[in-house]
């Protein structure tokens, strides 16, 4: 159920209550609709029995999703709620509802948090980095490559909290395709933990290979047979893999550890395994091309002096060969009375064409040792 209210912020008392007691419903005066005081909230559901069930409020669907799982032996019922870039009562007022920790709803709000899980009593609390390709006309110096994001997840024994931060890899392709396929919801909320983090991890790989062809771009340039190099654009790049590599190389431990966790059902080990295993090829990738984007930069840095040096052996060779006209006229130009050939009718053709031998045997000698 989207919503798109606007609702006065109200501040709460806090009351300590059990962990699984709901919160006392915040309704709208108008339309009785229970959901936080603000419209960073996205979306919100309960899933019972791999169905989206709409419900009047945060509350109400939390209510019937514990009454469900109350009756059945092995309830998998949850609730889902997505929030973009809240504040902090927005947070707070969750946090109230599903009992969540004030540490975690604390970065949560702050964001710009490293890759982490960490355990709450019954609860997860997951922080996954997000990237993506920014896709230019024409790349400059300056470009910004890859953009950068958050996700918090909050999960719980029946809840999911997602808490995104930056407009790069929405879930809402995530939560259609849990909710075509009923045996996906079933999994319960570690299944909707399992499916964000496929999908961030997935987002790496598409983003690592279209920076591989990227780096492949700037190789050709590199050692094309031009005399430009726009060493500004590999150093770009080069901030921008550190950046990718920032993002994702941290998140390697905590999700190998959260597969080893207690709170994770023993059939959903396996899947985050494999999730694990697609993030460590990334790292690979990543790092691969982190090497490739140092080697690149040095061997353009190289060309580029390799370039000067060629430019200053050309200048060097006209400066020799224009040297030996500008001495000989140096000479005849000092005006002493008993000079060679200074009184000869043949004496100027003779000078001239001693300046053209010699130009032309200088020339042909530093064309022979590549120096022109």
């Amino acid at each position: 159920m989207r919503s798109s209210l606007l609702f006065p912020r109200i501040k709460h008392a806090r009351a300590v209550r059990a962990p699984h007691a709901p919160a006392v419903p915040v309704r709208d005066r108008v339309n009785g609709v229970c959901v936080p005081p603000s419209d960073s909230l996205v979306e919100y559901a309960a899933y019972i029995g791999g169905k989206k069930i709409d419900a009047l409020g945060i509350p109400d669907a939390l209510e019937l999703v514990r009454a469900h799982n109350a009756a059945e032996e092995k309830g998998n019922a949850f609730v889902w709620v997505g929030l973009h870039e809240p504040d902090a009562p927005e947070v707070e007022w969750l946090a109230e509802v599903f009992a969540l920790h004030p540490l975690a709803v604390e970065d949560a709000v702050k964001a710009h948090q490293r890759p982490k899980v960490e355990r709450y009593d019954d609860s997860l609390f997951v922080v996954l980095k997000t990237v993506a390709y920014l896709d230019h006309d024409m790349l400059t110096a300056t470009s910004e490559i890859i953009g950068t994001g958050e996700i918090m997840v909050f999960v719980g024994p029946d809840f999911v909290v997602t808490v995104r931060h930056g407009k790069h890899c929405p879930l809402s392709e995530v939560r259609e395709r849990l909710e075509d396929k009923p045996k996906l919801l079933n999994r319960g909320p570690t299944g909707v933990l399992h499916a964000i983090a496929d999908h961030v991890v997935d987002r790496y790989l598409n983003v690592a290979d279209l920076m591989q062809v990227e780096l492949e771009d700037v190789e050709a340039m590199v050692f094309a047979d031009v005399s430009a190099r726009d060493i500004g654009r590999i150093y770009n790049l080069k901030r921008e893999m550190i950046e990718m590599k920032r993002s994702v190389t941290p998140l390697q431990s905590p999700l190998s550890t959260l597969a080893q966790r207690r709170m994770i059902p023993s059939e959903m080990r396996e899947y985050f395994r494999d999730v694990v295993d697609h993030l460590a090829r990334v790292c690979e990738q990543v790092e691969s091309s982190n090497e490739l984007c140092n080697s690149i930069l040095q061997a353009a840095l190289a060309r580029s002096n390799a370039l000067a040096n060629e430019d200053m052996r050309k200048i060097s060779a006209w400066v020799a060969i224009m040297a030996v006209p500008t001495m000989i006229a140096g000479i005849y130009g000092m005006n002493f009375e008993h000079m060679p050939e200074i009184k000869s009718v043949f004496g100027y053709p003779i000078v001239i064409g001693v300046m053209v031998i010699a130009c032309t045997l200088l020339y042909r000698g530093f064309r022979r040792n590549g120096w022109m």
